[in-house]
């Protein structure tokens, strides 16, 4: 296999791409392919580009226009890949092959093509490929930490989402794939599984006839795997059996990422998530209920067209008044294709940047809040980072997760890949930090 190309991956985007990326790195390792990490050394680069929103767009041309400077081949991979496919051969010579999001496991056949001279566009016009436990994954994460597919594609229309068209319609896997899949994790020394899709807590809708969530929950309780945590709970799957299912499985964190979007019904009425607009209060109060120790995040678009002071006051109350451990916000990115870009009364950019700032400098005093009370508490530490040259560690709690949360900085001795308490001794608006505490073996 002397002869083969090095290639190496670029990752862009979010971790439904990292996974589609540890596949695509997966099954070139097994074809044989060298595989480096340094883009300067490989013959090949393949991006795994974003289209998300335009920030996301504008990373992924800049990597391309910088890799075709440096005369690599270029493999452009995911959602830009599916999206402007045509636009990306013709503009950038340097792209020997586009590949969408439903096409990456072809990824070694891809290779082989253009190594005979064909320029490959190899794009289902509808996604319908989700990858299983049988699949090779080389994980690129911190050792303590995996992502877990449970299900890929959208069944929902949100009026500024691309995602559906770039990605397909939902498409689940079974309990037993996955489960055999956090099992393997599991034996390779994972502490710690993030079940993403989507949406979540619609999982199973399309294979089972209903949503599958909590049987998905209470099999994984079986899986020796510390910490079990879900992204993108949509509330109005959060059923009372879901809840449940939360409280009564002791591994998986009562952590909630609910991208909200909104508080005002018109607004979400607009984002064509109405829906939600009838059960926001009324799901956060039964969370707070039911699930009293549980960490919510969510999400918020500012300046969706249509967004009045009036309306932005209302999504400023509604933070106020449910005190959100975690807020992300983003200004409304009008994408090409999706109902919102043509929508009346588009919000200047300029407000939009300024209501995105009121509305974080709204949410630090509660994250400030919320983090005060964790000082002078023992707890879990998962240690993912050292610093070499302070030996300061690196980690987070059953309260952050990975890249969109804070940290935990750790003073003490621990082994990457555990978990370990630690006693917290102060607190900013984002981070914590804390000692080891010496008892721990």
């Amino acid at each position: 296999m002397g002869d083969q190309p090095t290639i190496a991956i670029s990752h862009l985007g979010c971790e439904k791409n990292r996974i589609d990326t540890e596949h695509m790195l997966g099954l070139l390792v097994e074809a044989g392919y060298s595989v480096d990490t340094d883009e300067e050394l490989a013959e090949y680069v393949i991006v795994n580009t974003c289209s998300f929103i335009e920030a996301a767009r504008e990373e992924s041309v800049r990597t391309l226009v910088e890799l075709a400077e440096a005369q690599k081949k270029i493999v452009i991979t995911g959602c830009m890949a599916q999206h402007f496919q045509a636009q990306l051969l013709e503009e950038l010579p340097e792209a020997v092959a586009v590949v969408g999001t439903g096409d990456y496991h072809k990824i070694v056949d891809v290779i082989t093509r253009v190594e005979k001279g064909e320029r490959v566009r190899e794009i289902s016009a509808e996604p319908t490929y989700i990858a299983d436990e049988t699949t090779p994954r080389y994980r690129t994460t911190t050792e303590g930490v995996a992502y877990l597919r449970v299900a890929e594609g959208c069944d929902y229309r949100c009026a500024f989402c691309i995602i559906p068209q770039l990605r397909g319609n939902q498409r689940s896997r079974s309990i037993e794939s996955i489960v055999t899949e956090a099992k393997e994790l599991a034996n390779q020394g994972v502490k710690e599984i993030i079940l993403i899709s989507q949406i979540t807590t619609n999982y199973g809708l399309d294979i089972y006839g209903q949503p599958k969530l909590a049987e998905l929950l209470r099999a994984l309780g079986h899986v020796d795997i510390p910490w079990v945590r879900m992204h993108y709970a949509y509330p109005t799957g959060l059923t009372t059996d879901v809840i449940k299912a939360i409280q009564e499985t002791p591994n998986v964190l009562p952590y909630l990422d609910l991208p909200l979007q909104h508080s005002h019904p018109e607004i979400l009425r607009a984002m064509n998530r109405p829906w939600q607009g009838r059960i926001n209060d009324g799901i956060m109060e039964r969370i707070k209920t039911f699930l009293p120790s549980s960490v919510l995040r969510t999400t918020f678009i500012v300046g969706f067209p249509g967004e009045t002071p009036e309306h932005f006051l209302h999504l400023l109350e509604f933070t106020k008044r449910h005190e959100f451990d975690h807020v992300g916000v983003f200004t409304f990115s009008p994408e090409a294709g999706t109902p919102a870009v043509n929508l009346p009364h588009q919000v200047p950019a300029e407000v939009m940047v300024e209501r995105r700032h009121k509305l974080m400098e709204l949410q630090q005093p509660i994250s400030y809040k919320k983090n005060l009370q964790e000082v002078g508490k023992t707890v879990d530490v998962l240690i993912e980072q050292e610093n070499p040259e302070s030996g300061e560690l690196i980690g987070r709690s059953a309260r952050f997760s990975p890249e969109v949360d804070g940290y935990i900085y750790v003073k003490g001795e621990a082994k990457l890949g555990t978990i370990v308490p630690v006693k917290i001794q102060s607190a900013d608006a984002y981070d914590l930090y804390g000692q080891v505490v010496n008892s721990y073996k």
